[in-house]
């Protein structure tokens, strides 16, 4: 028997001001609400919702043969229960199935492992509370921001007591092996990794409605063929994507909803696949084999080390200032600033300060008109938000309520 598991990867940061020079010192309000609530209400009427509804459906219809796999960032469920409840409802009903599982991450879609492994387990159990709270299950596999990935992170995640982790299978690295298997971490026993099938998945997300692709248009059948012509050894075949593929990136009126409809019956056909969640795939399936990572890899990057968030000055100058600040948002021991610094870390940021000629495949809307711009608020925020830390600090730590940097929302 083979499996496919399919991952969507569901996450919006907070919406970032167009913040002047002129603001530091004065408002302290960073993000923008009325940009949240409109981003929030597109990507849930034209995707969540209704990629939502055909899922439950196709779990319904095909008796607990069809499974899926979700990971949501903290600041996505956030801006959810604020703005669109309606949503978490819609993905309490998925979970509620028994065929859906949440995968563990960072609570703020941040790059703390990078840079501070204190802060990222931090936001690791802090998501982990938040997916048990809300849907009553206790993720039991990893999914680092990006796929951000090392045999560093899978120590560190092994030990804090996870069962696998999903990462990104590179050629390079597999050495003419398949990434339709569980693997090993080095050094590692009883922890299973997961690699992404990169082809596949791009071939929903990036090629689906690509007019000049040999394979255009995509059906449903045609997917499953492929997946069917696997050679026997296949265990597992990954496909993780963002799921505003469908009706966001990929819009209704491309087929992508009737695709995606379709797809699992068209898996199903051939009884030697099924569907299986993440832990369920390490459960079923003995990894024998090593995937040796000893450098930083992701999916957004086949060559390099991480370049779409640290390949230029811009970032490399933002990243080292926002986490050089974390001794003193410890300080003040304040929850509002901790808030502020957390949501400050998110990787949307310095994705859209990346060079248009970086080696990226994924193509995030930058809300901003240039890297440069981004850059430019970016630093006016963090300025601000230090001079706030610093005189916090020198107020000390016995005071009664910190209001004067104002309202997060």
């Amino acid at each position: 028997m083979s499996s496919v598991c399919l991952f969507f990867k569901v996450h919006h940061p907070f919406q970032l001001k167009q913040y002047s020079s002129k603001e530091v010192g004065v408002s302290h309000c960073y993000e923008d609400a009325t940009a949240d609530v409109a981003a929030i209400d597109t990507l849930a009427d034209a995707c969540y919702l209704p990629a939502n509804k055909i899922i439950l459906s196709a779990i319904i219809k095909h008796a607990g043969k069809f499974k899926v796999n979700f990971s949501l960032s903290g600041v996505l469920i956030d801006l959810l229960q604020k703005h669109r409840p309606d949503v978490i409802d819609s993905f309490k009903e998925l979970v509620d199935t028994g065929y859906v599982e949440i995968l563990a991450e960072t609570y703020y879609h941040s790059l703390s492992f990078l840079h501070s492994k204190k802060e990222f387990d931090r936001q690791v159990e802090k998501h982990s509370h938040l997916i048990e709270e809300i849907f009553g299950m206790k993720p039991g596999v990893f999914r680092n921001t990006e796929l951000i990935y090392n045999n560093n992170l899978a120590a560190h995640i092994s030990a804090l007591g996870y069962k696998g982790i999903l990462c990104e299978g590179i050629e390079r690295l597999l050495k003419g092996k398949t990434n339709n298997k569980i693997y090993k971490a080095p050094g590692i026993d009883s922890f299973g990794l997961l690699l992404r099938n990169s082809v596949l998945s791009d071939d929903i997300s990036f090629r689906f409605n690509d007019a000049s692709w040999n394979e255009h248009p995509l059906s449903a059948d045609k997917f499953a063929e492929w997946i069917h012509a696997h050679p026997g050894e296949t265990d597992i075949i990954n496909l993780f994507m963002d799921y505003e593929t469908f009706g966001v990136h990929k819009k209704e009126s491309s087929g992508i909803f009737d695709f995606l409809e379709a797809l699992p019956a068209e898996v199903l056909k051939e009884t030697s696949f099924d569907f299986a969640t993440a832990s369920g795939a390490i459960d079923n399936y003995e990894a024998l084999d090593v995937y040796d990572v000893p450098h930083t890899i992701s999916w957004e990057d086949k060559t390099k080390e991480c370049c779409v968030w640290c390949d230029n000055m811009m970032q490399n100058n933002t990243l080292k200032k926002i986490y050089s600040l974390e001794k003193m948002v410890m300080y003040t021991n304040d929850p509002y600033l901790l808030e502020v610094w957390s949501r400050l870390q998110a990787a949307d940021y310095f994705y859209y300060m990346a060079n248009k000629n970086c080696n990226n495949s994924h193509h995030y809307p930058n809300p901003f008109e240039t890297a440069e711009d981004v850059y430019k608020y970016y630093t006016n925020i963090i300025t601000d938000f230090e001079i706030s830390l610093i005189k916090k600090a020198l107020e000390g730590k016995e005071f009664a309520t910190y209001s004067s940097i104002g309202t997060l929302y």
